[in-house]
């Protein structure tokens, strides 16, 4: 099971979230997501537990949990939608004047 993580303290490292974790069950992976210019951590990360019930062990116990001095946020992750679709301001529309006519098509 995926379980996402938030409101993680900006200093706790991947090591420090796996013990968290590691006290329920096998943890297979943990990624802190952090920032691509700065390499700060965006605060959120995800843990990978094989095992259903000790995941849900995990997330029950630590969801509004205190560590770091911040109240932690956990559950079952969601699915991604796919890149490209949904949300966003991509594609089609020719902006704000008029749904894409010219802006000579109006004199």
């Amino acid at each position: 099971m995926n379980i996402y993580v938030g409101n993680l303290a900006y200093r706790t490292n991947e090591d420090d979230l796996r013990q968290q974790f590691e006290r329920f069950g096998t943890v297979g992976r943990v990624d802190i997501i952090s920032d691509r210019d700065t390499g700060r951590s965006k605060g959120f990360g995800f843990v990978e537990m094989p095992n259903a019930e000790e995941a849900n062990a995990a997330i029950q116990a630590l969801d509004g949990a205190s560590v770091g001095e911040r109240t932690l946020k956990v559950n079952e992750a969601r699915d991604r939608p796919p890149r490209g679709q949904g949300g966003g301001f991509g594609g089609g529309g020719g902006g704000g004047f008029g749904g894409g006519r010219s802006h000579r098509d109006r004199y």
